[in-house]
This record gives C-alpha cells, structure tokens and sequence, in this order.
C-alpha cells in the first residue's frame, strides 16, 4: 500500500528527535547538578594557621597578601549549556510534531488512518500466532466485502463491529495474498473481493449518484413499459436540456435502452443498469449509515 513506508520512516524520524532530545535534558540537568560550588575551606585553613603562626612568633607582624587587581576578572566557563539546551527542546518539539501532524491528519483522512494503521499496528498483530479466531474474522471480511463490494473501511468496520487496527491488519493480510483488492477515493479506501471482472470492478469504482441514480430508480420503477423523456422531466422536476445530457450519457454507458422503436421512444432501464443501480443504491446507504 503507498505511503506506509513514509509513515514508517517519519514515524522512526520522530521516535528517534523524541528520545534524543529528552536524553539530551537529563544529561545537561545532571552535569548541572556536579557542578554545584563547594564551600572555600582555602580562606578559612588560611586564617587559622596564620593566627597560630602569629602567636608562635610572638605576634609578629604578617604582610597583607597582595589584593586582585581591579581589571583581573574571574575566569568564565566557555559554554553555559545553552546550546545544548536549545538543540534538545528543538528535536523534541519536532518530533512531537511529526507525531502530531500523523495523528491530524488520520482524524481527517481515512486513507492516511489506514495507511499509519497498516504501517505500524499491522505488524505488531502480525507477530501474534494466528488462531482460529483470526480466520473467522477474514471469513467474515470476505463474506461481508463479496456482498458489499466497494465498502469503504470505516463502514466495514462498523459493519462487524473490529476495532481499527484488526480490521487494517486482516484487510492487509487479505490483500497480500490477493484475494481482495482496494483502492484509493478521495478521502476514502474502498474494498472488494479479488475475482471481480473489469466490468464490475469499473462500475463499483464509479458508482452512479445524484440525477443520473434518481433517473435509473424512476426507470426502475416504471417497469419494462418504460417511460417518456417529458415523463421522466416532470417526475424530476428537472429541465429538459439537464434530462437530455444524462440520458444521452446512461444511453451511452448501456445503462438505459429505448423501450420501443419509436422516433421519440421511451426509456427503460437495462440489465445493466439494474446491476449499477443496486450497487451504487448499496454504496449510498453504506455511506450514509458510516
């Protein structure tokens, strides 16, 4: 699937500046921490012995050490750290924010949510010893998808009530060995079963909506007797020249066929379109009720 190895690798990229950066603090917090100023016992052994000097020699008189000179300023430390601080809160903050940008993006993609479920949840289930519960549950995928072909991932698993990663590691599973297939639309990721035909597979993949389904159900409805394009215009509340375009297109895609040989016949629906209409009919409650 594409993407997973960029998600793989950003997701790596951002464990990596976490730990780094949190290893960094703790070193810099400790160095600080051994460093800390011992008391000056120099001054203090200092004055004590020139006391007891000064009563051994009868209170001789000591000339006072030489002060520091005014311009001689305390030797400073080259580095204070800072560097190393900034660089630590950077990487952390970076890879929070890969994380974060993962995890936004998942909340509104459902492509992307697949996509970091089957990078990084996948194999981790996939180390698990597979179990008879395991098959049931592809059993159940497979069952589901040859009845509801073209169902996108968060409507299958709703449907049988998996959890998100279980569904992306079965998904994935199934699709190795190519007994599904999926594919990308839009935000979605559509499944379906592998031994579709090209015919099939094309009319799952662009399944039929707005005015061109409500003139295959109006058809539908009408039986073999068919109907009347000023029929279908006034049931649809539609403009003839709009009603013109879609028929020509449905005619076109062997979706609607006239219903006798009259100059201005009427129209009727095609097996062909039966079949389009109960899928796409099947795709528009799935994705309602998602």
């Amino acid at each position: 699937m594409e993407g997973v190895a960029a998600v793989r690798f950003f997701s790596l990229l951002a464990i990596i500046s976490l730990v780094t950066g949190a290893s960094m603090t703790a070193f810099s917090t400790s160095n600080g921490d051994d460093f800390e100023e011992e008391p000056n016992l120099a001054g203090f052994l200092g004055d004590n012995e020139t006391a007891d000097t000064a009563e051994e020699d009868g209170g001789a008189e000591f000339a006072a050490q030489p002060e520091p000179r005014s311009d001689e300023q305390p030797s400073e430390e080259s580095g204070d750290g800072s560097d190393d601080g900034d660089l630590s809160r950077n990487l952390m903050i970076g890879g929070a924010g890969i994380l974060g940008t993962m995890a936004l993006s998942a909340a509104f993609s459902e492509v992307m949510k697949v996509t970091i479920l089957v990078a990084l949840v996948a194999p981790m289930l996939a180390r698990i010893k597979k179990t008879r519960d395991d098959l049931l549950t592809r059993g159940r995928l497979l069952g589901y998808l040859e009845a509801n072909a073209g169902i996108h991932f968060s409507a299958l698993r709703d449907a049988l009530g998996l959890a998100n990663g279980v569904t992306a590691y079965h998904l994935q599973t199934l699709e190795g060995e190519g007994r599904i297939i999926s594919w990308r639309d839009g935000k979605l990721r559509r499944y379906a079963i592998g031994h579709l035909s090209k015919s099939e597979l094309e009319r799952i993949r662009n399944p039929i909506a707005g005015t061109r389904l409500a003139i295959l159900e109006v058809l539908s409805n009408s039986g073999a007797l068919g109907l009347s394009g000023t029929e279908i215009s006034n049931k649809l509340e539609i403009s003839r020249q709009l009603l013109s375009y879609h028929l020509s297109e449905l005619k076109q895609s062997d979706l609607i066929g006239p219903a006798n040989e009259k100059k201005r016949p009427k129209w009727c629906i095609t097996e062909v379109g039966i079949g389009v209409l109960s899928t796409s009919l099947e795709v528009s409650r799935l994705e309602s009720g998602a």
